[in-house]
């Protein structure tokens, strides 16, 4: 395992173990975390592994083997870019009370970083898990993703619900997580496409998204305005739309539409699925796009396009995924038109002088784990 190698050159030391932990991609539920609704992701098989030993000195040494030059973090404010993801999850226990020291770590992964499949998520479980078990801390799955999301809060500064923390932790192999992001209860759900003829591609377009620049931000904001105008404690708690539209304009307005509607869909979704109706979520997956696109605004020409032609090559549903203004798409397509599909959004792309995009077929997966 080339982490841990990594980790005897770096560190002249065995590590004391190997933590992986999975991106996520959201089949659907988008920007509905934050706003105390409902959400359905599956963990990937691509994600963040880590070669930790604990330290008694409170110092942290990490190295990524993506990022290159090995850093040494005395003081946790003195961390800087992907480091800040790691370094916050000893920041987020130490503030919660847990007696973690520091330590050494080295960093691999193969989630492309902006595709949107939250490889800032995986990173920073996969060092809470690490840490979970190195100072026998007892926390469950869940509290871990908790940990991890207020890293990314308070530390990092990016304002992120909890969705890709907890698809992280709690993901299992065949399954999607339906979670309530109010009460954090969640349940698996099965998700065997191959059994239904199908497949779920990832369209990774290349467009590298930087949700901490602020527009994400700027959503959540939008949202917690409505809510307040509304006099509701979320978004979620919206029972009349047309009512609350009529009381809402602009921003605030679009918002709420989008949110309150993506909650309908997810249950629509979870109730195809349970009824084994599972080529009929396309539908909702091509609405769940036009209202990112149109109400939610945090779509791109490229992801637009991707969405676009792998339809017009026959998909049977297609959305963005993620926070947006880049990233990936999801399309979802019968076996039999994967190549026509792919062929259309390649040749799409290359009308328009952009480099082909990256389409990968994806499958549930096992959330964190210790590996060695």
């Amino acid at each position: 395992m080339r982490v841990v190698e990594a980790f005897r050159e770096t560190f002249d030391a065995e590590p004391r173990g190997v933590w992986h932990a999975p991106g996520r991609v959201n089949l659907i539920g988008e920007h509905t975390d934050y706003n105390d609704g409902f959400v359905l992701p599956f963990a990937v098989p691509w994600g963040v592994t880590a070669a930790v030993s604990p330290r008694a000195d409170g110092v942290v040494r990490l190295w990524s083997l993506q990022a290159g030059t090995p850093l040494t973090v005395e003081t946790l404010d003195e961390a800087e870019g992907w480091a800040r993801y790691a370094v916050g999850v000893f920041w987020a226990l130490r503030e919660a009370g847990h007696p973690v020291g520091g330590a050494d770590l080295v960093i691999d992964g193969d989630v492309p970083r902006g595709a949107g499949l939250s490889s800032s998520a995986a990173l920073e479980v996969a060092v809470g898990t690490a840490l979970n078990e190195l100072y026998g801390l007892g926390l469950a799955k869940m509290e871990v993703a908790l940990v991890a999301q207020r890293a990314e809060n308070d530390f990092v500064g990016m304002p992120c619900g909890i969705m890709d923390q907890a698809a992280s932790a709690l993901g299992e192999q065949g399954k999607a997580l339906f979670l309530d992001c109010r009460s954090l209860a969640g349940r698996t759900i099965p998700l065997d496409l191959a059994a239904h003829g199908l497949q779920l591609l990832i369209i990774n377009t290349g467009v590298h998204h930087e949700l901490a620049d602020g527009r994400y931000a700027r959503r959540r904001q939008d949202c917690e305005n409505a809510a307040k105008r509304l006099g509701v404690d979320a978004l979620r708690d919206v029972t009349d739309l047309a009512g609350a539209l009529g009381r809402l304009s602009g921003d605030e307005r679009r918002r709420t539409q989008h949110v309150v509607t993506e909650n309908h869909r997810v249950e629509a979704v979870i109730g195809l699925l349970r009824a084994g109706a599972v080529r009929e979520i396309g539908a909702l997956l091509n609405a769940s796009h036009l209202s990112l696109r149109d109400q939610f605004e945090v779509s791109c020409p490229e992801l637009d396009v991707a969405v676009e032609a792998s339809i017009r090559g026959g998909a049977r549903g297609a959305r963005m995924t993620g926070g947006g203004f880049g990233g990936s798409a999801v399309a979802l397509v019968a076996d039999d038109r994967v190549k026509t599909v792919r062929d259309a959004v390649t040749r799409a792309y290359a009308e328009r002088g952009w480099a082909a995009p990256g389409i990968h077929p994806a499958t549930p997966a096992a959330g964190a784990r210790r590996l060695a």
